[in-house]
């Protein structure tokens, strides 16, 4: 059995812009995100971990270091656990694009939505799902950590739970967040969603992507 932990990255200097990042690079946890990693890294300090992987973005391999430190890791980059491929929409702000029709597309049917310039969040998913499933032919037993984006681990729950791509932004995936599932023989199963019981959550620990 391979039990996953996924983690969202902390909290960045992104979080008052009103923007959209996606793979803008630069953006860093701020000292509250460095906070929420600290806290976060304490709570899986008694933790086997067999490995940790991260997406390249900087706040998630930034995340992952301070979680890694206690077990003496290196955190393997794995690009497919990198953030949505937003396109000409990265940079831009929220307020600008939720008057755009792509945006009521994803409020309403993610799974027929692509970003422009970019990729489909049905892509998305499968690069995601991708990832996760390279790791676990890796690590066929133990606990292995995955520090990645909000969306990119609700598609990935959504995907191991037998959700329709359609729901998947029902599953809120918090800042420092932890959620569990396991891949066994018989399936997977999900042990926890959104956990966030090692930190005091600040009102912004939904910041956006």
């Amino acid at each position: 059995m391979t039990q996953l932990l996924l983690l969202r990255h902390g909290m960045t200097t992104w979080a008052n812009s009103g923007r959209l990042a996606g793979w803008t690079p630069g953006v860093h946890l701020n000292d509250e995100g460095c906070r929420q990693a600290e806290a976060l890294s304490v709570r899986l300090a008694a933790e086997k971990l067999a490995a940790i992987y991260s997406s390249p973005l900087e706040r998630a391999v930034e995340t992952a270091q301070i979680v890694a430190a206690p077990h003496e890791l290196d955190a393997v980059v794995e690009n497919g656990l990198g953030e949505v491929h937003y396109g000409e929409w990265s940079g831009k702000r929220f307020r600008q694009l939720m008057r755009t029709r792509l945006w009521k597309i994803i409020q309403t049917t993610p799974s027929l939505a692509r970003f422009p310039g970019g990729e489909s969040i049905r892509e998305m998913q499968a690069r995601a799902v991708g990832a996760v499933e390279r790791v676990h032919m890796a690590h066929r037993k133990g606990v292995v950590a995955l520090v990645s984006h909000g969306d990119i681990i609700s598609v990935i729950i959504a995907h191991y739970a037998g959700m329709h791509l359609d729901l998947y932004q029902r599953l809120v995936i918090g800042l420092a967040s932890l959620s569990v599932v396991t891949l066994e023989e018989e399936g997977a199963r999900i042990i926890s969603i959104n956990d966030t019981g090692h930190y005091t959550q600040s009102k912004e620990g939904v910041e956006k992507k």
